[in-house]
């Protein structure tokens, strides 16, 4: 997939670091913006592929905000997605029809999320359609997340398909499990070093079948593997 930038517009810190790391784990680039007005001038330096808008700002609304980009011929096109706890009908009309491609209500689910995003993305012809991962009889399908081994789709819980797909794009070589945490976490998660191995042995258990559970290979004193090998013997 390319390096996708996706703007994020929400006065709350907190849930913007939330969306940027499920963005930059799934590989989307992303910058910030406090308000409608920061978010103007980025959109003007950093064009964004995408904007993701709160609708609750103050000074200026994400609909206020979503209609002065509709009303500009340069950046009438990029997509924009509305996020807000507004969950009735004619909210969501009311979002939409200020020219918002796609309306999310909070809460939502990262994997969620990034979906929506995909489908804004491929609508607008921004984003080709993911390639799956093919590692002998081991299928990864990035559109779905879902994972496959032969016939029988497995079990994951998002850390470990976001560990395994980390893995897989990365084969072959070592990573640290503060490289793990950095990367499938996000640098701004706080979490120790070993709950890293709880969920590598999670994805091993759940890829124990055919013995795949030995794709992941503890390096001792250093951290773990992805060894694409083994499948060849």
């Amino acid at each position: 997939m390319n390096k996708l930038k996706v703007l994020i517009v929400d006065d709350e810190a907190a849930i913007r670091d939330m969306v940027a790391m499920s963005l930059e784990l799934s590989g989307f680039g992303c910058v910030q913006a406090e308000n409608g007005s920061d978010a103007l001038a980025l959109i003007v330096d950093e064009k964004p592929d995408l904007a993701l808008v709160d609708w609750m700002m103050p000074e200026m609304t994400g609909i206020e905000l979503t209609r002065r980009l509709r009303r500009d011929g340069t950046l009438s096109e990029m997509p924009v997605i509305l996020l807000t706890a507004k969950a009735e009908e004619d909210n969501k009309i009311s979002g939409l029809e200020s020219g918002a491609d796609d309306y999310i209500t909070k809460p939502f689910s990262p994997r969620e999320l990034i979906a929506r995003i995909k489908s804004t993305l491929r609508r607008a012809g921004k984003l080709d359609v993911e390639r799956n991962i093919v590692v002998a009889d081991l299928v990864i399908e990035p559109a779905s997340q879902r994972v496959k081994i032969g016939e029988q789709t497995l079990k994951l819980g998002p850390i470990e398909y976001r560990l395994l797909y980390y893995f897989a794009t990365h084969q072959d070589r070592v990573h640290s499990r503060e490289q793990l945490l950095d990367k499938v976490w996000g640098a701004n998660v706080y979490v120790e070093e070993r709950t890293v191995d709880v969920h590598i042995r999670r994805l091993r258990k759940a890829l124990s079948v055919n013995g795949h559970e030995d794709l992941i290979e503890t390096v001792r004193g250093s951290g773990y593997l992805f060894n694409s090998k083994l499948t060849a013997e």
